[in-house]
């Protein structure tokens, strides 16, 4: 009885309290996409990508139902950090639900422009009324957006005639600066320290920056946001709570004799307390909660090193144990995006084949559906096709002779080909099916499967259905272990049969080590670039964003790739992606563009998913 009283006490001064409106809630989830895509056309970098925001304690003043409730200490303001525009995961401050979905897409722009002004420009504020300035004027279609927002939150505020002297000046210059941007030079001081400022939820966070590598003791980014497809995910608890992080030393420990107990020697909640969970073999089921009453998550490095418990080694097997190695290697150039040039030689990619892949027949399970795929795939070859505008044929093209009478009233010469004719489909097509075979592939999607085991199923329905079609066809895989070894396997090269070969090496696959991504795209285009077709596709089968040991696992991995993939375009080769990564949503569109991949929520559909976009992405 006592607790469900206190649970409507707690409901009814929450919801007297104010400050937040559920009914009126827009998701970060919901708008990551269109933001993402508004952030770059505003002019924000094309390498960041949106994530949630930390919940940071303002320390500045509540109104008194706030602090009886005790809401309203803790606020997430947009920030950009690293290679990450941070947004709240949830905006529910104003009751008009078109005004919440609205400072979305304000952040976005102001984030935007505020990457575009010089580091030493001012502080917090200049910053931010000089980013103010600059959106409006570039994006004059905000201003009314812009005037309905600061209306709605300065109505939130507490009144300067409420506050103590000093409090109020600096209230009022806070007001000044949103109403005219760019009219306040400086804060207002005066002889004692003021409490910190109410929250500005129209601006950028005063911790806001945008550092391109993280040292060792620099404040370590929040934890990634949501995937675009956070429905499909279980991103959505992460989703809802982001914490800061920071890098800290290793407290030493102290002497064991205790001269004179003190009771506040003993460690607060938020202080450091040496928790070594790189060795704990059992997640805390109360970590996440406990995690949720601090304001920073410290991480230290010290202690006797892991590989000293536990001997794992990653390093490369033995030439006898090893796939053959065909070649002494290639080198091939690497894009550094830091200093912007392609950096010639950086990498070298060993081309290698199975050692052990003796000549295999199809898999039993995999029997009825590849007979269903090579009959429809071949129905769909042999079938003809209308072709219009063709000097004779079956039947008069309607649209042709329109066109044909109303050129000759209009004094033009008539276009010639006035029939429509069925005709064999004349395919000249060539497609190159790369496979991430990284150490992720080893994972259980399924009580039954591995990634790997996926992979090795697609492939195999894959080129069933590519022999009915009579399409030239190449199968490859990759891995690597930094950038003096990508390894870059044979599975079926296009001038190869597929046959029981062939089917053998499939079923070698196993997994590799890292996904240096860049480099095998850019030795598949060097392939595909020699194949005699008019169309020339690249299939890529991913699992997860590019990284390796180096400063690969960075945006240093996302900008090469990207840089690859559009070295493949600019020759006529069309990329695409298909990833099983539910996180894809983050990074695919800046790699591939937004029409340039696939992800499927389901790894085991794959298989059957593989033809049918081929297909697709074909004509067929």
């Amino acid at each position: 009885m006592e607790e469900w009283v206190g649970g409507i006490w707690h409901r009814l001064v929450t919801r007297s309290a104010g400050g937040h409106h559920p009914d009126a809630v827009v998701y970060l989830a919901e708008m990551e996409r269109p933001l993402g895509i508004l952030y770059r056309a505003f002019g924000g970098d094309r390498g960041h990508r949106v994530g949630g925001a930390a919940l940071d304690r303002h320390h500045g003043r509540r109104r008194w139902l706030q602090r009886l409730a005790g809401s309203g200490e803790r606020v997430a303001l947009a920030s950009v950090e690293n290679d990450t525009l941070r947004l709240p995961a949830s905006i529910d401050c104003f009751a008009d639900r078109e005004l919440n979905r609205d400072l979305y897409l304000w952040l976005a722009a102001l984030a935007a422009c505020a990457a575009k002004i010089p580091s030493p420009h001012g502080g917090w504020l200049a910053r931010n009324q000089q980013a103010t300035k600059d959106a409006l004027v570039r994006f004059p279609g905000l201003a009314g957006r812009y005037r309905r927002l600061v209306a709605a939150h300065l109505a939130q505020r507490l009144a300067p005639d409420a506050l103590p002297l000093e409090e109020a000046a600096q209230e009022n210059a806070i007001r000044a600066a949103l109403l005219d941007p760019g009219s306040v030079a400086q804060m207002p001081t005066g002889r004692r320290k003021a409490r910190p400022l109410q929250p500005v939820m129209l601006w950028l966070s005063p911790l806001s920056h945008d550092a391109a590598q993280t040292s060792e003791n620099s404040p370590l980014p929040a934890p990634d946001g949501a995937a675009a497809q956070a429905a499909e995910s279980d991103s959505a608890e992460e989703t809802e709570h982001k914490h800061r992080a920071e890098r800290v030393d290793l407290p030493q420990p102290k002497s064991p004799f205790i001269l004179m107990f003190r009771a506040e020697s003993l460690p607060t909640w938020g202080e450091y307390v040496h928790v070594n969970r790189a060795l704990d073999d059992e997640p805390d089921p109360y970590a996440k909660v406990a995690a949720r009453d601090l304001d920073r998550l410290s991480l230290a490095r010290g202690g006797a090193p892991t590989r000293s418990k536990v001997k794992f080694d990653l390093d490369l097997p033995s030439d006898s144990s090893d796939d053959l190695r065909l070649g002494e290697g290639i080198p091939l150039p690497e894009w550094d995006y830091r200093q912007g040039l392609l950096l010639p030689g950086h990498v070298r990619l060993q081309p290698m084949q199975a050692r052990e892949a003796s000549p295999a027949a199809l898999p039993g399970h995999l029997a009825s559906p590849a007979r269903r795929l090579r009959n429809r795939f071949a129905a769909l070859v042999d079938s003809r096709r209308w072709q219009r505008g063709q000097s004779d044929g079956d039947e008069i093209d309607l649209d042709a002779c329109i066109r044909y009478f109303a050129d000759r009233r209009t004094g033009v010469t008539p276009a010639p080909g006035l029939y429509c004719a069925r005709r064999p489909l004349d395919r000249d097509l060539a497609c190159l099916l790369l496979a991430d075979l990284s150490m992720s592939t080893d994972a259980w999607v399924s009580n039954a499967h591995r990634v790997i085991d996926v992979v090795r199923d697609a492939a195999f329905l894959f080129c069933e259905a590519l022999t009915a079609t009579g399409d030239r066809f190449g199968v490859y895989g990759f891995s690597s272990v930094k950038r003096g070894h990508v390894r870059f396997h044979l599975v079926k090269d296009f001038a190869a049969p597929y046959d029981a070969s062939a089917r053998g090496r499939i079923a070698a696959l196993r997994p590799g080590y890292y996904t240096r991504m860049g480099a095998a795209v850019r030795q598949a285009t060097r392939i595909l670039a020699e194949q005699p077709a008019n169309r020339r596709l690249l299939l890529l089968l991913s699992d997860g964003k590019p990284n390796d040991l180096d400063e690969y696992d960075s945006r240093y991995g996302i900008e090469d790739t990207r840089m690859a993939v559009v070295e493949a375009r600019r020759i006529g080769i069309t990329p695409f992606c298909v990833t099983i990564d539910r996180a894809g949503g983050a990074y695919l569109p800046h790699l591939f563009g937004q029409d340039g991949f696939l992800m499927i929520s389901d790894p085991e559909r794959l298989p059957e998913r593989l033809p049918k976009l081929y297909a697709e992405l074909s004509g067929l």
